[in-house]
């Protein structure tokens, strides 16, 4: 419809009555900081959160875009809308009675406006005759039915408004229509009524169900779920979309939870009615229920209104259906939770009930336990992925941990990140400490290839420092270094004669191995060969191979990045035909890589150092990685030279 010019009147009492975090949190996920609110700019793409929102002074304000303003200017900016459509709206969700500037117009705008009023009212009406029902003889069923099925006690059926929809077509159309003279337009929009098929006139869309009424969250009727007391499919019926309910921005039982959600800094899902008004029946009043459908955003921007940590539980049931369910429920969620914008949790009950059944046979309190140590969604994740995996045989750690680097992909936190890839290093390393270096490289890689390369911000005072040379590793630096010292393994292995000289030229120049799957052969090498008795004639164990490839049958995923050097083709023959340059160029290249790490430490202790407080020590720390540097640049000519054109 076409907007009259609206009241200023009315205008400044949208402004008084409509919150500005109410509003905002619609459409952001605000946490509180101090006195204010911050959270993702909806503006523009930001990793970092510089959106605020200061209920004192009802404004908005991002530091990164500028973008600010007032409530109404928001809804305008994100929605692309017009003033007067924006007003119009906030005055309907605070009901504000409208004015125009033009009177001719007031009649038709308000006629429009009543509508949604009417609705409200129809639905309250409804509910109050579906109350009146179930105490009625035919309602009898139904009330046994939640006495003695559900074990409600009075005070619970009448907090919640439950009812009964009796058996008739068309019981509740006589009753609004006839006796009550509603339009019966407006029952078919308020989904209480259908018009037939043949013969005209309606019927009535619940019959012989226990009534469930639906309320937003100021408390008033909007929809109702209704449960058959017999074999009729579906079990639960809600209500169709109308103009005062959708599904998906409708959460079950929120008026009565939001109070104890704010209480107690959390809210719990549940999947089904019965499990959150049982739950509110046991004194846990920060349930509500999904209404059976994915959590979308709306839902959960709507839910997390009220809690300042943001912590929300899910609680379906443990077996195979509320898995899925659990899965299905976190819908559009996923991405806040990877983002760690909402503290997702996932409560499992076990033997497969539900939160309603978990209560008959357990206490408030043990329901209590259960929440305090529920999952983070991440960890919950990762179990289901290792359920019923045996990660000693090769397919079912390789499925394992392909679907472990999927998982980990999605993290965007960094430190987020970091910790779960450690976590899932030792989950894959089955208990032997040895393996975690090695886990976490190997998911490292697979998450992000490049992810291992160095790199460090330069500031004014690095300057002079890395001007000359850089020295981080990079990409192709790190294949060069994978490769020389695959190639010195592989001579080790298949060259008895080199072994002596390999390892003195690592003792003289106290070098290890870098990459984690080259440095765990190296340790399992020199265990074979402590273990002989012989471990300075390393010459003398010709069965070398053989004997680890045998010691690798326990270590099955290891195999899959090593085994290639058991083996000797065309092209790594001719490489080993030129063994003592390529050992020096191998050895070169390591040298090369554990003076890169001295000259940043030492480079790095010098930056933090202060001159004026402690003048010896920065002298000191100067001195030590500028001859580290001097020797990078020297093995840096010989690296250019040899492992270039050798390896």
């Amino acid at each position: 419809m076409q907007i009259p010019r609206l009241h200023p009147d009315t205008i400044e009492e949208v402004k008084l009555r409509a919150d500005i975090v109410d509003v905002v949190s619609e459409y952001v996920v605000l946490r509180k900081r101090g006195k204010d609110f911050v959270g993702l700019c909806p503006f523009h793409d930001e990793k970092s959160p510089s959106f605020t929102v200061s209920q004192t002074k009802q404004m908005y304000y991002c530091f990164g875009c500028q973008a600010g303003g007032n409530a109404i200017k928001f809804v305008m900016e994100l929605g692309k809308r017009s003033f007067a459509d924006v007003v119009l709206d906030l005055a309907r969700r605070y009901q504000v009675p409208v004015q125009t500037l033009e009177p001719e117009q007031r009649q038709e705008l308000q006629r429009q406006l009543s509508l949604r009023e009417q609705l409200y009212e129809v639905l309250a009406m409804s509910a109050q005759f579906y109350q009146h029902a179930l105490r009625q003889s035919q309602g009898q069923k139904a009330l046994q039915y939640l006495q003695s099925n559900r074990q409600l006690k009075e005070e619970t059926i009448q907090q919640f408004g439950l009812g009964y929809a009796p058996a008739g077509w068309e019981t509740l159309h006589r009753y609004l229509v006839e006796d009550k003279h509603y339009p019966a337009q407006i029952l078919e929009k308020a989904g209480l009524i259908k018009p037939r098929k043949e013969g005209g006139g309606y019927y009535d869309v619940f019959r012989d169900r226990l009534m469930i009424p639906i309320r937003d969250v100021q408390g008033r009727v909007i929809a109702f779920g209704g449960r058959t007391l017999t074999d009729e499919q579906p079990k639960y019926l809600n209500s169709p979309e109308t103009e005062l309910f959708s599904k998906g921005k409708t959460l079950f039982a929120l008026d009565q939870a939001k109070g104890g959600i704010s209480q107690l800094d959390q809210a719990v899902v549940v999947e089904g009615y019965f499990d959150a008004i049982a739950l509110h029946a046991a004194g846990i009043n920060n349930a509500v229920a999904s209404l059976g459908t994915a959590l979308s955003l709306e839902q959960v921007r709507l839910i997390l209104r009220y809690t300042e940590s943001k912590q929300l539980v899910l609680n379906f049931d443990a077996d195979k259906a509320g898995t899925n369910a659990a899965e299905r429920a976190i819908g559009e969620i996923a991405e806040l939770a990877y983002k760690g914008e909402v503290q997702l949790k996932i409560l499992n009950l076990a033997d497969g009930k539900d939160a309603d059944e978990y209560l008959h046979s357990h206490t408030p309190e043990d329901y209590g336990e259960l929440l305090k140590n529920a999952p983070l969604w991440l960890d919950w994740q990762i179990q289901q992925i290792i359920q019923n995996r045996d990660l000693k045989q090769a397919t079912d750690f390789q499925q394992v941990t392909q679907q472990l680097v999927k998982l980990l992909k999605n993290i965007a936190n960094s430190d987020t990140r970091n910790y779960y890839v450690s976590y899932c290093a030792e989950i894959l390393s089955l208990g032997d400490t040895r393996l975690i270096p090695l886990r976490v490289e190997n998911l490292l890689t697979q998450i992000a290839p490049a992810a291992a390369a160095y790199t460090k911000p330069v500031s004014a005072k690095q300057a002079w420092g890395s001007s000359k040379v850089s020295h981080s590793p990079i990409p192709t630096e790190r294949s060069l270094l994978e490769h020389a010292e695959a190639l010195l393994l592989r001579i080790y292995l298949h060259c008895p004669e080199q072994r002596q000289a390999i390892i003195a030229e690592l003792e003289e120049r106290d070098l290890q191995f870098s990459l984690s799957h080259h440095r765990f052969l190296w340790q399992q090498i020199l265990e074979i060969s402590s273990g002989d008795g012989e471990t300075r004639n390393f010459a003398s164990q010709p069965d070398l191979i053989s004997r680890l490839q045998d010691h690798f049958l326990e270590f099955s995923s290891e195999m899959g990045l090593i085994s290639h050097l058991f083996h000797v083709n065309e092209k790594n023959q001719k490489e080993i035909l030129r063994t003592p340059q390529v050992v020096q160029a191998a050895i070169a290249c390591m040298d090369l890589v554990m003076l890169e790490k001295r000259y940043r430490h030492f480079l790095e202790l010098w930056q933090q150092t202060d001159p004026e407080a402690e003048p010896e020590r920065y002298q000191s720390y100067y001195q030590a990685f500028y001859a580290e540097k001097i020797k990078l640049q020297k093995i840096d000519r010989q690296r250019l030279f040899s492992i270039t054109e050798l390896l």
